[in-house]
């Protein structure tokens, strides 16, 4: 599988860090987990190939690859999500993508897709590239989705240096199917391995968190967008896989987000 980034650039990283660590994480009847990154990121590419439980039913069980400064900015904070929905035998596992800016998490940008592998029998690449104006979200260096920030969203768009997370828990509630089908413990323990993880961008600590903001240039602040045949390809993929936009959602959202009007939305 390739590692490098999927995308080109002039300049170089002001800063990277690659590892090949691995790292297990698991859902009981008890309790959740997860792990952190120990530093935030301005604009930066993260990366991480990830496994997902292979039990024979994991309804329910939220597996999540996504970055946040909520213990930064409690009730102001950003975030870009993966969340994989959980599964019952027979039906395609769903990886869900979310964004969400200053705490603007009731107005949602969820999008939906079908995977077209089945994520329990090997591990798959998921990445995401943010500045302060786009994000893409990658599977196995396809670009599956793209945000342009545009001026009419106002702070719904990630803007402050994050963290990279990784959790495991219980979303019996909504995620497999709205909640039709829950987690069942019977399965349990529901086990997610995460390794070959990749950031790319300039980290700081929460006590300097100035350093690490928009403005130091590198690779991901240099992205202006997709190139053509990138373009093209996730078209393709959205085409195929895609089956919910919020852009689409009249019901949620009769007047349709700014972005929404955005070619690559």
């Amino acid at each position: 599988m390739n590692r490098s980034p999927p995308f080109t650039a002039a300049k170089t990283f002001v800063s990277s860090v690659q590892m090949s660590r691995y790292v297990e994480i698991s859902l009981t009847n008890s309790t959740g987990s997860g792990f952190k990154s120990n530093l935030l990121y301005g604009d930066s590419f993260f990366s991480a190939s990830i496994k997902l439980p292979n039990n024979h039913y994991t309804a329910g069980v939220v597996a999540t690859f996504y970055t946040t400064n909520s213990d930064i900015f409690p009730g102001n904070h950003d975030e870009l999500d993966f969340e994989f929905l959980g599964n019952i035998p027979g039906k395609q596992w769903v990886v869900q993508t979310n964004f969400f800016g200053n705490g603007s998490e009731q107005r949602g940008r969820e999008e939906r897709f079908n995977l077209w592998f089945d994520p329990t029998q090997d591990f798959h690449n998921y990445s995401i590239l943010w500045n302060k104006n786009w994000t893409v979200f990658y599977v196995d260096n396809v670009p599956m989705r793209q945000v342009h920030r545009v001026d009419a969203m106002g702070g719904d768009y990630p803007s402050k240096p994050m963290s990279l997370y990784s959790t495991i828990w219980d979303g019996s509630n909504w995620a497999t199917e709205g909640g039709r089908y829950k987690v069942d413990y019977r399965y349990a323990p529901f086990t997610a391995d995460y390794t070959d993880f990749v950031i790319y961008g300039s980290g700081c600590s929460k006590d300097n968190i100035g350093s690490c903001m928009h403005g130091i240039t590198n690779m991901v602040s240099n992205f202006t967008g997709l190139v053509p045949d990138k373009m093209k390809q996730m078209k393709l993929y959205r085409n195929k896989y895609m089956y919910y936009s919020y852009c689409d959602d009249r019901h949620r959202y009769p007047v349709p987000f700014p972005e929404c009007s955005e070619p690559d939305a």
